[in-house]
């Protein structure tokens, strides 16, 4: 007997399709992320000098050092690069620049974690509701197992 091979998100499986594709079951669920959530949540700045995390050209929020290096005992070389219109820009700054530039990109951190643990649970409640479904309609036998 030849096994029918169905695709699950990227993965194959020889049980069945998914839970959503029969037409008995009711659907699953489906794990709702608002797309917005993960939007930037500041608004664009207007550029200056002390805000090294802000872009001299196009006012985004999002840049990044390429490098930095101490110039001397009291500032800073920065490389910066605009990840929004491509800018990229260097310069010395004093170290309570940097500093302030460093709570940013700490910042930044802290909302791409939250970001990907939001985009994480969501994956995950989406995949119980499919095996859930898949469990009520006896798509999934101890065999599976």
């Amino acid at each position: 007997m030849l096994a029918r091979v169905w695709p699950i998100h990227g993965a194959m499986s020889l049980h069945g399709p998914p839970a959503s594709q029969f037409e008995d079951d009711q659907p699953a669920k489906s794990a709702s992320v608002d797309p917005l959530s993960f939007a930037t949540r500041r608004p664009k700045s207007l550029p200056g000098a002390s805000e090294l995390h802000v872009c001299a050209s196009c006012g985004s929020d999002l840049v990044y050092p390429t490098d930095w290096a101490p110039a001397d005992e009291r500032s800073w070389a920065v490389g910066r690069r605009c990840p929004d219109c491509e800018w990229v820009g260097s310069g010395v700054y004093s170290q309570e620049i940097v500093d302030r530039f460093d709570i940013e990109l700490d910042r930044g951190t802290d909302m791409l974690i939250e970001d990907l643990a939001r985009l994480t649970r969501a994956n995950m409640e989406e995949e119980i509701d499919r095996f859930i479904s898949a469990l009520y309609a006896d798509h999934i036998l101890a065999e599976d197992f």
